[in-house]
């Protein structure tokens, strides 16, 4: 079933972030997106210019009319609006037992515009009481008194701890767990186009608990759409611009696995590669007389190899355990799932008809690795 996905958050007037970062987020990740707006912003990638509270009682109507027709399956809470909304909003979603909730306690926006008053922040803590996970970056973890630990022992509640303010160029997030600690890293990406990272993996998070993704699987899964969403930025306004969120669609693979890659073989590569380029492929990836790799209009790639059968690649979030699957199916494992030099897991199968087939995971590396072109 589609994970059905309430957003309490405010509107973003410049699309960057907010409920429109949020609404693309659940829907490229396969959700169904839920709306109750909670305030509304005049804004775009140069800051603020006003913001208007919607009235508590009626989030609280959006919140009901969803929850009584269509249901909810995980809740992400954004800009909050008041301490008034944030009181009535933390005692309507105690009443949904089961329902996983990501709070990202928003407080600055990415232009530096203050978006919750010193009474909103304070009325956080009850938010922050039934929520599965809270989001905060290190400016807003130290509004909320700079100890992950101490929310975490007195909510009993995970925090996962946003490392982007840090200096230095790796990123470090920490979810802070009742049951332990789990450390994710990534080299920085540079960038000014970053508007609306938390409210897209505050969404993604929850789009992923909906799903029925254990917490540590869903925090990584948001991670790797932030970074890639990042990376294919429009480049749009002249200040903070939103990020590329309908470019990820084919990269964020769970168990079922995705079709986004395909590999020709080429007794002369380097007429096979200019064929594809003139067809309108973007080349990515170059080793003239060896390998090219393209990326479509869609997201999906095409690479042309010399001297090899080519093969159709399906990206899964665990080859390992496809291949597996496929063994215990009755079907031959070739090669079983190795690390690769350029950054992919493969294993390799062949289907019935001789036709060979990867079952892979690459993330980032597919359409963004070190050395693409440009």
């Amino acid at each position: 079933m589609t994970p059905r996905i309430l957003i309490v958050a405010g509107s973003d007037s410049g699309g960057g972030a907010g409920i429109q970062a949020d609404i693309r987020t659940v829907a490229m990740l396969g959700g169904h997106p839920m709306t109750a707006i909670a305030a509304i912003t005049a804004q775009n990638t140069l800051g603020v210019s006003a913001v208007h509270a919607v009235p508590a009682d009626m989030v609280i109507a959006q919140i009901d009319a969803v929850a009584d027709d269509i249901g909810i399956d995980a809740v992400k809470i954004g800009m909050i609006g008041s301490p008034e909304t944030a009181n009535a909003v933390a005692d309507r979603l105690a009443r949904m037992a089961g329902v996983p909730i990501v709070f990202d306690p928003v407080m600055i926006a990415t232009s530096g515009s203050v978006l919750a008053d010193a009474a909103t922040i304070a009325a956080f803590g009850r938010l922050m009481a039934i929520a599965t996970v809270t989001t905060p970056n290190l400016p807003e973890l130290a509004a909320l008194g700079g100890d992950a630990e101490a929310i975490v022992a007195r909510t009993g509640r995970a925090v996962l701890v946003k490392g982007g303010h840090a200096d230095g160029a790796t990123i470090v997030d920490r979810l802070i767990a009742p049951d332990g600690e789990t450390r994710f890293e990534g080299e920085r990406i540079d960038t000014v186009h970053s508007h609306g990272t938390g409210c897209t993996l505050a969404s993604a998070i929850a789009a992923g608990l909906g799903a029925g993704l254990p917490l540590p699987e869903a925090v990584a899964r948001a991670r790797l759409f932030v970074r890639i969403a990042l990376k294919a930025a429009p480049g749009l306004g002249r200040g903070h611009g939103p990020m590329g969120h309908a470019a990820v669609r084919l990269d964020v693979a769970g168990d079922a696995p995705m079709l986004n890659q395909v590999t020709v073989a080429a007794a002369d590569q380097v007429a096979t590669a200019a064929f594809y380029e003139a067809l309108g492929l973007t080349r990515i990836v170059d080793a003239p007389g060896r390998y090219a790799r393209f990326e479509s209009a869609g997201g999906a790639t095409l690479s042309v190899e010399a001297g090899t059968a080519g093969g159709v690649y399906l990206e899964c979030a665990d080859p390992d355990a496809a291949a597996a699957r496929m063994a215990a199916a009755g079907y031959a494992v070739e090669a079983a799932a190795t690390d690769q030099r350029w950054g992919w897991r493969e294993a390799w199968l062949c289907d019935p008809a001789g036709n060979r087939v990867c079952l892979y995971r690459a993330g980032e590396n597919r359409r963004y690795p070190p050395w693409r072109l440009g």
